[in-house]
């Protein structure tokens, strides 16, 4: 069972800094495209001495009067066109926002954060940013990005390290430029309705510290929990894992504090013994009727997927399925689809008659009909006349019997046993002290391989003048010279082999007389049936 592959998280809020026609201006002049109509804010330090120029290769090649950009403006340039090459845009035309510090910022300050929040349409969900980032110059200090989640007044750090382009970057241009696409390594489990951003430059250096952002977005990371059941089918009474898979989104961010509910459905139940996970400072805890469970746990930076597993069973044949709707109480979490698992039984058919003379109905019939269920059932007669003048027998009893063993493992038998003092069949053609047939069908699981075995006990039994032996091999034929036959030990397999007849005595005459002393038989069929006739 291979794991969900990753998904791309979702972009709630993405500012390419593309509204913004003529000529360049300072961030805070800069206002998104509507609805939202996003605008910045920046600390004074990242608002002066070349520092929050919205820049494009189309812009005049002479720097903004009062910028303090003077020759660097050029390089500032190069930076948004290496942003667009990286993004597939327009280098010519592309905007980004760029910092080429001729002053010493000093560390920790604001260099862009947004004013309008951003709508939230759910709460609970990891969110995280991404961005386009450039840098230049990385023999000098190099910017340090840090980037907050701001939930009110509230910043909430999406971080672990800050960003640095100029040793991570996915690329380096023709130019010397570092570009790549960053996204924050460790996810805010966030509770309010609206976000914002602030990213900060832990550089307090101005020698160096130059860079260009661009594609700015706020995304929704929340991992995915997936559902498999292994192995499907199963048996009943025999264990199948369930597991839950807890599946990260493609940035792979840390996620810290996810958390749900499983319902089963009723008639599935799981051992609390059993739960395992392994997701970093997991647990997992099973109701003490096995009808459910809760798990949490934490996703690292760099993960991709964990897991939940616990065995599970079914007392009951049938298919159980498993939906969103049965995961309750989710945190910071997305449900899983569907997915079913189908217990198997196998369904117990035992039958078993003293003696069956066609068209009379069978005597002293024992039957166990097609359940999967336990059963047995038993008949007794004492002596009584078969037909008008076929014959008779002093006693007979009969047994039919379905038994459960561990899991899955079921028998069906099913006994017939003659006992006959001075047993006359046909004016005393046949006869015999007792006549026993016994089939069974044996099968150690539901989806094993059916077993069957069929034997045949006579005593003092005679045809005409021959003793027959007491344990007759399967199928041995006797002809009665100008009258029929005597088939001892008849056995026949029926139900694709999943069932067996036999009969100790079968008596067929040219008159049309057909006579059963001792008949069984038992198969095992798989639900949902229906149970084999022979």
């Amino acid at each position: 069972m291979s794991a969900p592959v990753p998904r791309a998280a979702t972009v709630l809020f993405e500012e390419g800094f593309e509204n913004a026609p003529g000529a360049p201006r300072l961030l805070t002049a800069y206002t998104g495209a509507p609805p939202l109509a996003e605008t910045y804010t920046a600390d004074p330090a990242w608002l002066t001495a070349c520092n929050g120029w919205l820049v494009s290769a189309a812009d005049p090649a002479t720097a903004p009067a009062g910028s303090g950009c003077g020759t660097s403006w050029p390089s500032q340039q190069a930076m948004a066109s290496a942003l667009a090459e990286w993004a597939g845009g327009d280098p010519a035309a592309n905007h980004a926002v760029t910092a080429y510090t001729a002053g010493n910022p000093g560390a920790g300050k604001t260099q862009l954060e947004t004013v309008q929040p951003v709508q939230v349409a759910s709460t609970g969900r990891f969110l995280t940013f991404s961005v386009d980032a450039a840098a230049v110059n990385c023999s000098a200090a190099h910017p340090l990005l840090e980037f907050f989640l701001l939930d009110g007044e509230r910043a909430v750090p999406a971080f672990t390290d800050p960003i640095n382009t100029c040793t991570d970057a996915d690329t380096v241009t023709a130019n010397g430029t570092r570009v790549g696409t960053y996204a924050g390594d460790d996810a805010v489990l966030f509770s309010g309705s609206s976000a914002g951003v602030r990213m900060v430059n832990a550089q307090a250096s101005g020698t160096g510290n130059d860079g260009a952002i661009d594609n700015l977005r706020i995304l929704d990371a929340t991992p995915q929990l997936s559902t498999a059941f292994d192995p499907d089918p199963v048996g009943v009474g025999d264990p199948t894992t369930l597991t839950f898979t807890v599946t990260n989104t493609t940035e792979k961010a840390a996620k810290r504090g996810w958390s749900f509910t499983e319902q089963l459905p009723p008639g599935l139940v799981a051992d609390p013994g059993s739960a395992t996970t392994s997701c970093p400072s997991g647990t997992v805890t099973v109701d003490p009727d096995g009808r459910g469970l809760t798990s949490g746990g934490d996703l690292a930076a760099g993960q991709e997927s964990c897991t939940i597993t616990v065995r599970v069973t079914s007392a009951r044949s049938g298919t159980y399925t498993l939906c969103a709707a049965a995961t309750t109480a989710r945190h910071g979490i997305d449900p899983p689809g569907c997915t079913s698992v189908t217990f198997v039984a196998l369904l117990m058919d035992a039958h078993a008659q003293a003696v069956t003379a066609a068209p009379a109905a069978p005597l002293a019939p024992s039957d166990v009909t097609c359940t999967e269920d336990p059963a047995t059932d038993n008949a007794q007669l004492g002596n009584t006349h078969v037909g008008s003048s076929t014959g008779s027998f002093t006693s007979a009893t009969t047994h039919a019997a379905g038994t459960a063993g561990t899991g899955s493992a079921r028998t069906a038998t099913s006994t017939s046993t003659s006992t006959v003092n001075g047993l006359h069949l046909l004016g005393g053609l046949v006869s015999a002290g007792t006549a026993t047939a016994t089939a069974t069908a044996t099968a150690p699981a539901a989806l094993g391989t059916v077993t069957l075995t069929g034997t045949t006990t006579l005593t003092g039994a005679r045809v005409g003048n021959t003793t027959l032996a007491a344990h007759p091999a399967p199928n041995t034929v006797i002809t009665l010279p100008q009258l029929g036959t005597v088939t001892l030990n008849e056995q026949r397999v029926y139900g694709d082999g999943r069932g067996l007849v036999v009969n100790a005595l079968h008596v067929r005459l040219s008159d049309g007389t057909d006579i059963v002393v001792g008949g069984a038989r038992a198969s095992l069929t798989r639900t949902p049936g229906p149970c084999p006739s022979p």
